[in-house]
């Protein structure tokens, strides 16, 4: 059974504008003639790392919802220049919208079971403009 991560993404609200950024990261390393795989560093590696990559994926709240996820391929611990150790999650450049779950903030991220994961949306957004599928969290409705 596969485990999931979960993270918050800050700096982003919306899907869309997470999306962008990811366009936007790939494109620069497209440009820089570098590997253009999306990477997300965070500080802490993963223990359960098989568990993860046995078709893993990484939750990402935003706004105080699960609202989108991305597939796992690799983990790979390094040390930084500064002597830091490190983790890079090599996820699929691809965003999978999910049924939106309401979260509390946290730091770092946290282990999800897949039984506690919210399912993938396949309609997307509900049909709903993503202001109003907001408003409607906030209040608790979605």
């Amino acid at each position: 059974m596969s485990l999931h991560l979960m993270k918050l993404c800050v700096g982003c609200s919306s899907i869309e504008e997470l999306a962008a950024w990811m366009d936007f990261t790939l494109a620069q390393k497209r440009e820089a003639g570098q590997k253009v795989e999306q990477i997300h560093t965070t500080r802490m590696v993963p223990k359960r790392m098989d568990e993860l990559l046995d078709g893993g994926s990484l939750y990402w709240v935003i706004k105080g919802n699960v609202q989108c996820r991305q597939k796992l391929l690799a983990i790979r611990p390094y040390t930084d220049s500064e002597g830091i150790n490190r983790c890079q999650l090599v996820l699929e450049p691809s965003l999978i919208p999910t049924r939106w779950q309401p979260r509390r903030a946290f730091q770092g991220w946290r282990y999800l079971n897949t039984g506690d994961a919210p399912s993938d949306n396949l309609h997307v957004n509900n049909g709903l403009p993503a202001a109003l599928q907001q408003e409607l969290a906030d209040l608790g409705l979605l």
